[in-house]
């Protein structure tokens, strides 16, 4: 039988896997670890400290999308990786963001260096999940970037590349800049005529 203690790192570790070795204090404390446990684990190495309120477990292999959890943890699982991030997520393009785009909700008042936010949240139908983090669709990702003037060569290679592996249609594409505006549609008409759609 599991004592106490065992349970609990049992517990911990189940919902880090979903998180790659990712978790909040708030996840913590919910399973069963005070504050002051928390600060143990820490000092004795048990556990890394990412951001504030952020940990990870020091043995977790590194995954190449570290980072997109980390910053979803960080907004409170409000967050969802959006525009060029979520390009770069779903190996669409060549765009390689050196900050994360992270689309929160209006009332969200965090800021940090390391990410940039955007308001609104998509609908949710615009939203997919992955482990640890949610991500905009193709569709609203290509969208997000096409308002956003990305270059254009950059938007006609990833548009390009969606249409080709079939995650998009020039009309969910369509669809989708015109939720976002003027300059979302204009730059998808560009990219669908580059790519001879």
């Amino acid at each position: 039988m599991l004592s106490d203690r065992q349970a609990l790192r049992r517990r911990l570790s189940r919902l880090a896997h979903r998180q790659h070795g990712f978790f909040t204090a708030a996840q913590a404390v919910e399973i069963g670890y005070s504050h002051q446990a928390q600060k143990h684990h820490v000092d004795s190495g048990n556990w890394l400290r990412v951001d504030r309120g952020v940990f990870r477990f020091p043995e977790w292999p590194a995954h190449q999308f570290d980072h997109l959890v980390r910053w979803t943890l960080w907004s409170g699982g409000a967050g969802v990786v959006s525009h060029a991030s979520s390009l770069a997520a779903q190996d669409l393009g060549e765009v390689d963001p050196a900050l994360v785009h992270l689309s929160v909700p209006e009332r969200f008042r965090r800021s940090a260096p390391g990410v940039v936010l955007h308001r609104p949240l998509p609908p949710e139908e615009h939203i997919d999940d992955r482990d640890g983090y949610r991500v905009t669709t193709p569709s609203r990702a290509l969208a997000e970037c096409a308002e956003a003037k990305i270059e254009q060569h950059w938007l006609n290679s990833a548009v390009s590349e969606a249409l080709d592996r079939g995650v998009t249609t020039p009309r969910r594409l369509r669809d989708a800049a015109s939720e976002l505006g003027p300059t979302a549609e204009f730059g998808v008409h560009l990219a669908l005529a580059a790519s001879g759609r």
